[in-house]
């Protein structure tokens, strides 16, 4: 976890772009962080692989987690893009699994599966059921040991492929011509930082298979890697089957570090482009201190209140006093070699630049002089703590307990830095915060800016000469192996024994107003969640303005009872509470997430957002600008687009559900909205009658109502209640209708269709999850086999439908190379065609697989109070059984394959479906039309026609 927000460009880009922040998490600790912890034991083997392990039984699943010390800062001009290809290739099988590495772990219902790079290191992880820990080691263990003799050129240039669309996919979002320009920028010609994670096109064709071998033989030896194993596991049951799985595998030769080089600038420089973007996104970047410096702790609290929270300096200043910019943020990141401090804005139309930039500079001058204030700093600590807390409640998955001590023993060699972290963050003081933005922060930086206009292609550096990749040396003497403890030809490991499902009992109340209580206990973290559900979804909106919903809800939290928007933002953070309100389709709902310790505060907090929003005149302008300006950037996206227009195209004008997915509306309407609106909105569906409190956490019925009945006993609704909308059946059309929007100098095109199919409370709900998992619910269904691993066109294709009362949207989509577009669309039309007529129907394999994968994932996918919540809202808002959970596992258990294919040849209709094709036109509209596959209409990004 690293503070602050995200600009609009890092969202688009990604962290990898703007740095190279390891999951060290440093920035997350504070006063009182004597109290947090993660206990850990640790051992090595005689080849060098670091074990880790953290011991916590709260579910019956074990995070494994392995990370090699080695990334693109190891790679040479000529030969970039290395580490993150092998990252791909490690997915591919190894010599004993010639097969996709996902196939043994989702038929064991693995949970938080991935693998990442960035410039310091590669890492994979995955959660697993305690009784498949012995497979989850073995195919960890084969692709270590045993990988070389499975890489060959053809899986060398499928990969290739998916890694160069993936670079396309990221290219072509808005912003996303920054991507390539900016580590050049930042530092100097052949620093290892100087080139992207993911390489030059060039680089990526020049790799030969002898590059790839080579780079494997330097860099991913146990010695160079750090094992780490959380949860249901103790230190001798690590030991022992580490032992067996890894012991065998020869050191590789000793992997030297590049050595740091922070490379601060001496000077100011800018680095201006353009893109077809609505607004000027504008970024100052320093290089500064790297990760495990004394300055990491000073200079994240310092980002946090010059711009790290809603209610920092420069959110007062820019978003709240001048209304210059719809969003900004300052963050520091830390990286092995180096370390970036970064402010970022998306500015408002029409607004100079140069004046944001001055008030910028303005407001970090004046923090360098003072430093912060001591409740600044004291506000900056509770959300840091309070934000760990809520973290490591995970074992594994992205910024997890495995992830903190892999990278604290990856970046520092030492599992336990994160206490140090803790003891840095309890001890800084104003005059530390600010000596350390003065050491770094008065350096030359970089403007990187990116100004509405024409998208130009990212130019390709010409090819450089290669510099030759260090020879393989010879393994340090000091190394050992053990007789190996497993014979790898009798194949993967099987698991036959699972752990059971469990899910909370549920226990329920009703206060006297009417409001419906729902509590899922669940003591360890000291974290309650709540979650108050209410109609008035988007649907509501029919009829009215449309975005009242959404616009309502978000509102609700810009200030309240005697706090304006900037004071309710404080007060949260001081009590280190998130509080929130969305609308969704067809309801809305109002959540908490309070530390244990500040239960009542933070209820009284939510209380009084619920029941007191201010819907400020002065807030409402500032939000409906920002508001706007997000509809505007949704249009660029082409998911935006997808979200706006599809709707329409299947439901048809009129209908409940025919607004855009978003929730944000129509422009005209949201322009109209008054308070009046807000209000009556408010009147009409945040009301206790017919709402339900979900509860989740570490809490009990007992304790809970008594706050319940302080804070809401006496809240009454006003008026009579409206009827809920009716939501009207659709007919399906009976011809394919074809859509293309234009997107200009696009590297990429992304293909959606849809139809809608029955509502979630179907009787055949469960049957569809399981039919669409074979056609495109998985990494390893048909539709991303195809286009991603056979085709190579696309980075990844899947299909799903989301959940509604009424009959609900289901969307087929894929994101492929521009010059693929109309095979690849031809490969969609065939894959629904042929599986939904039968001519290529459901197999035993691919329903066995999604049958196991479903089942047996439900342990781990319910492990923290988040997903729990969610779990008990969606039985709430669907009338579902307390014992949901359990029925549909042992429906999914029950289904036979002629009853997926029945449900698939009865839901899947191709001759239904709406095709929505967002790309560049020019590129792609003449070999669409040579499919003949139907009418083809051109629509313009509000959906309307093009003539």
């Amino acid at each position: 976890m690293r503070f602050g927000n995200k600009t609009l460009l890092s969202a688009a880009l990604g962290l990898a772009l703007l740095g190279t922040a390891p999951f060290l998490l440093p920035s997350a600790q504070a006063a009182g962080a004597q109290t947090v912890d993660i206990a850990y034991q640790e051992f090595t083997l005689p080849n060098g692989l670091r074990v880790i392990v953290h011991t916590d039984r709260k579910a019956p699943i074990v995070a494994v987690n392995i990370w090699y010390h080695v990334g693109s800062k190891d790679e040479t001009p000529g030969r970039t893009g290395f580490a993150h290809l092998f990252e791909h290739l490690m997915f591919q099988g190894s010599e004993n699994y010639k097969d996709e590495f996902f196939g043994p772990f989702e038929r064991v219902g693995a949970t938080d599966q991935n693998g990442t790079t960035n410039t310091d290191r590669t890492n994979y992880f995955q959660n697993v059921p305690t009784t498949a820990l012995d497979m989850a080691l073995w195919m960890e263990s084969d692709r270590m040991g045993h990988f070389l003799g499975a890489v060959d050129q053809g899986l060398l240039d499928e990969q290739r492929g998916v890694v160069q669309n993936e670079k396309r996919q990221g290219e072509n979002q808005p912003y996303g011509v920054l991507r390539e320009p900016l580590s050049k920028a930042r530092f100097p010609k052949g620093h290892p930082y100087s080139w992207t994670t993911i390489g030059s096109m060039n680089d990526l064709n020049a790799a030969s298979l002898e590059d790839v071998k080579s780079w494997f033989r330097r860099a991913y030896g146990p010695n160079n890697a750090v094992l780490v194993l959380a949860g249901d596991i103790d230190l001798a049951t690590a030991k022992e089957k580490v032992a067996k799985y890894f012991g065998d595998i020869p050191a590789a030769p000793n992997f030297i570090q590049p050595k740091v080089d922070v490379a601060p600038m001496k000077a100011d420089s800018r680095l201006v482009l353009t893109d077809k973007v609505p607004q000027v996104s504008w970024n100052r970047i320093w290089n500064v201190a790297q990760t495990g410096t004394p300055e990491e702790e000073d200079l994240d609290l310092f980002a946090q209140v010059l711009g790290g929270s809603s209610s920092s300096r420069l959110d007062r200043r820019l978003v709240h006093q001048e209304k210059l910019v719809d969003n900004i943020s300052a963050s520091y990141f830390g990286s092995q070699l180096s370390g970036g401090f970064q402010i970022g804005a998306t500015i408002k139309q029409g607004v100079d630049p140069k004046k944001v930039e001055a008030i910028v500079d303005e407001e970090l001058k004046k923090l360098l002089a003072e430093g912060p204030t001591q409740a600044e700093l004291d506000q900056a600590k509770v959300a840091a703590k309070s934000g760990f807390i809520r973290q490591i409640e995970r074992i594994g998955g992205f910024g997890g307990k495995a992830d903190v001590l892999a990278s604290c023993t990856i970046y520092q060699n030492n599992p336990g830095c994160f206490r140090t972290s803790l003891a840095n963050m309890e001890k800084a003081t104003p005059a530390s915060v600010k000596a350390a933005g003065n050491k770094w922060l008065k350096s030359g930086s970089l403007f990187a800016i990116v100004e509405p206009g024409e998208r130009k292609p990212v130019a390709e550096e010409p090819s450089v000469t290669r510099t030759a990749m260090p020879a393989v040396g010879v393994a340090d003497k000091k190394f050992k192996t053990t007789a190996s403890g497993v014979d790898r030809s009798k194949g993967v490991p099987e698991t036959t024994q699972f752990p059971d499902l469990s899910f909370p009992q549920l226990e329920r109340k009703t206060l006297a107003n009417g409001l419906n209580v729902v509590l899922a206990a669940r003591p360890g973290v000291p974290v309650v969640q709540m979650n108050m559900l209410f109609g008035g979804g988007f649907s509501s909106d029919q009829g009215k303005k449309l975005g009242t919903a959404s616009f309502a809800t978000n509102m609700l939290s810009q200030g309240a009872g005697g706090f304006d928007a900037l004071g309710f933002a404080a007060e949260q953070e001081k009590l280190g509470a998130n509080i929130g309100s969305a609308a969704g389709l067809d309801g809305a709902s109002a959540s908490l997430s309070a530390i244990k310790e500040k239960l009542e505060p933070s209820l009284a907090l939510y209380a009084t957002m619920l029941r007191k929003p201010n819907f400020d005149a002065k807030e409402m302008e500032r939000v409906r600008a920002q508001w706007l300006a997000t509809i505007k950037q949704e249009k660029i996206q082409p998911q935006g687009v997808a979200n706006r227009i599809l709707p329409v195209l299947m439901y048809g004008n009129g209908h409940p559900y025919a607004i855009p997915l978003s929730g944000t509306g129509k422009e005209t309407d949201i322009a109209a909205l008054t308070r009046d609106d807000l209000l009556a909105y408010h009147r009409d569906f945040i009301r206790p009658d017919g709402a339900t409190l979900v509860i989740t956490g570490d809490t009990t019925m007992a304790e809970i109502t008594p706050l319940l009945e302080k804070y809401f006993g006496d809240w009454k609704g006003q008026g009579a209640k409206p009827a809920t909308a009716s939501i009207p059946a659709v007919t399906l059309p009976n011809k394919p209708r074809i859509f293309l929007v234009d997107q200009p100098a696009s590297v990429q095109a992304n293909i959606f269709a849809g139809h809608v199919v029955p509502s979630s409370n179907d009787a055949k709900a469960i049957d569809l999850e399981v039919a669409n998992g074979v056609f495109g619910g998985t990494f390893t269904s048909r539709l991303n086999m195809n286009l991603r691993e056979k085709k190579r066109w696309s980075y990844g294709a899947g299909s799903g439908p989301r959940s509604a009362q009424g009959q609900r949207p289901w969307i087929a989509s894929a994101g492929v190379q521009i010059d693929k577009t109309a095979e690849s669309l031809a490969e969609m039309v065939r894959e629904i065609n042929e599986y939904a007529s039968g001519k290529t129907p459901a197999t035993a394999d691919e329903v066995s697989k999604i049958q196991r994968s479903f089942t047996l994932r439900l342990p781990g996918s319910l492990e923290t109070t988040t997903a729990l919540t969610g779990s008990v809202a969606d039985i709430v808002r669907f009338n579902r059984a307390d014992d949901y959970v359990l029925q549909r596992s042992n429906r999914i258990k029950a289904i036979t394959v002629d009853e997926v294919q029945s449900t698939a040849s009865s839901t899947f209709k191709p001759d239904a479906l709406v095709w929505l094709v967002v790309g560049d036109l020019s590129k792609i509209r003449s070999k669409i039309e040579a499919l003949n596959l139907g009418p083809i209409t051109v629509l313009d990004n509000d959906g309307n026609i093009v003539k």
